[in-house]
């Protein structure tokens, strides 16, 4: 079976070979810092070891816009920068580690200042296509890709609270309704005609929609408004999608995810990740309840800092998900600094032993 199969069929919760052996989310910077601290060599690529599967390929282009804001660092004082990035926002970084910077001005708060970006949102700009498109195809074309389009942080919540902050997308909801629902609206029907672009060169597997719409404590909006506002856009993403041969449909939101996935499945999603543990997502509970919903992620990265026990024991709860179709076992997020070099090479041949590759 080849690697587009097996994902494929996986997901769709079909038979397959074996359960895919990839990880999604690879190490944060700090922690490549450390391991090169534990043994890791030098300029080594971290995953090369491991025979990972080829796993999921990402179709490079341009998603956003067109042109993109012309960067620039308004101040530095050697610990923060304040900068203004590709999307407009402006924003005060830590220099000093990776974190969640802290936004100051975002580039939607009228009617008047989305109008205008739609300038930038012309999706048959010859800019959008890398350089080197045409070598690029032919690996997108290759029989054991997975190919998806969309990206981190293209979606109808997820890209709209970058363009508006978080407080003011929610605040927009009750306050601007008219120009919420037409952002999503447009920017679905604009993300629709880049895909028909892409395909005039590449065939897709699947559709990839970030949100990042749930908090420890639920989703961020109430499941209603995602009826409303964003439904009939995922369902017309999905018709799309199913028109070209497209069957997969993939949404990424963290926290606790529990209150939306009946209606992320209604619009199409059938593979939803990374099911964080934290919050308390239970990835056997909704594969009970949700027999037909490709999961991938819900093993707990802190547990893998724990040690050697502590990662057996995570593996064996994960170990009852293999059991059914439809799971590939993945890490909730990014490679957490607190898990040394030595039992993350520990967990992951663990888990390829799990797996039987």
């Amino acid at each position: 079976m080849t690697n587009k199969e097996r994902i494929k069929n996986t997901v769709l919760c079909r038979s397959t070979d074996r359960t895919p052996f990839f990880f999604l989310f690879g190490p944060w910077p700090e922690t490549i810092t450390r391991w090169k601290q534990e043994g890791l060599e030098d300029g080594a690529d971290w995953s090369e070891r491991f025979g990972f599967d080829p796993g999921i390929t990402v179709v490079d282009f341009n998603y956003g816009f067109c042109p993109w804001f012309e960067t620039k660092e308004i101040q530095n004082d050697g610990k923060r920068a304040v900068v203004l990035d590709e999307f407009g926002i402006t924003k005060e970084i830590n220099l000093e580690e990776s974190s969640i910077p802290r936004y100051l001005k975002h580039p939607v708060e009228t009617i008047e200042d989305w109008e205008k970006l739609k300038e930038r949102l012309n999706p048959n700009s010859p800019q959008r296509f890398p350089e080197n498109w045409r070598e690029l195809i032919k690996g997108y074309n290759n029989p054991e890709a997975f190919v998806q389009l969309g990206v981190y942080p293209y979606g109808l919540f997820g890209t709209i609270r970058e363009l508006m902050g978080v407080e003011n997308l929610l605040m927009g909801f009750y306050d601007q309704p008219e120009l919420i629902r037409d952002m999503m609206d447009y920017l679905t029907d604009f993300w629709i005609s880049v895909y028909s672009v892409i395909l005039k060169d590449v065939r897709a597997d699947s559709i990839h929609i970030w949100e990042d719409m749930s908090g420890r404590s639920g989703s961020l909006i109430s499941p209603a408004f995602v009826r409303e506002f964003m439904l009939p856009n995922y369902q017309k993403i999905k018709r799309f999608a199913l028109n070209n041969g497209i069957e997969v449909m993939s949404l990424d939101t963290d926290g606790d995810c529990s209150q939306l996935i009946p209606v992320f499945m209604e619009g199409g999603i059938n593979l939803l990740l990374p099911f964080e543990v934290m919050p308390q997502n239970d990835i056997i509970e909704y594969r009970k309840k949700y027999p037909k919903l490709g999961i991938l992620g819900g093993i707990d990265k802190i547990k893998i800092s724990e040690g050697k026990a502590a990662i057996d024991k995570e593996l064996g709860r994960i170990s009852k998900m293999l059991e059914y179709p439809g799971y590939i076992p993945n890490l909730d997020h990014l490679v957490h600094p607190e898990i040394s070099w030595d039992d993350f090479q520990y967990f992951v041949y663990q888990l390829k032993k799990l797996i039987g590759v």
